[in-house]
């Protein structure tokens, strides 16, 4: 049995969660969110909790659906109440950012800047060299910082491009120039 999938998701004060078929959909303080569910998978609302459960319980793969889907709720329902963010920073000489309603340029050592589309579900900041992400929804920020991190990932010599404030980035030695000359 999944052990995750047997927890029930508690829905706060000010959330409303909906089933209409096979659509959930979560609505909260940061915004509204809606999922289609596994026709394998189903979700139970009540005033105060959300369970999930799966028709064969023995079945390995309805067990990873089922805890798959408590997850996914847990997150929508978090989303509209707390919200996410991901933070990413901007490491170069001559690397800027700037932001204007609905998108961000960036130059980032190419021979024009880069122009980015900011999806209308998230909001930007920019404070130095650091860019914050935040939305409702956990997947589409997690993806659009990935969007933005691919544009110029970190290279290990000198740490220049754009990584999460998190990660590490493993650095190289350079070249090493062995002495030429000496005793004959």
């Amino acid at each position: 049995m999944s052990r995750i999938g047997k927890k029930p998701v508690i829905i706060p004060s000010g959330v409303k969660v909906e089933k209409k078929g096979q659509t959930l959909t979560v609505t909260g303080p940061k915004g509204v969110l809606s999922m289609e569910i596994h026709p394998k998978v189903t979700v139970t609302v009540t005033e105060k909790e959300v369970t999930v459960d799966v028709a064969k319980q023995e079945d390995k793969r309805q067990r990873a659906l089922w805890g798959l889907f408590r997850a996914l709720i847990q997150n929508m329902v978090d989303g509209v109440v707390k919200g996410y963010e991901k933070k990413l920073e901007v490491n170069g000489v001559g690397f800027k950012i700037a932001t204007t309603p609905g998108k961000l340029t960036m130059s980032l050592g190419f021979s024009h800047p880069v122009i980015v589309e900011v999806p209308k579900d998230l909001t930007l900041s920019i404070e130095k060299n650091i860019i914050t992400i935040f939305g409702a929804d956990k997947q589409r920020v997690g993806q659009f910082a990935a969007e933005i991190r691919e544009l110029k990932k970190p290279e290990p010599y000198k740490g220049k491009g754009i990584r999460y404030i998190d990660e590490v980035v493993r650095r190289k030695a350079g070249k090493v120039v062995k002495v030429v000359g000496g005793g004959k």
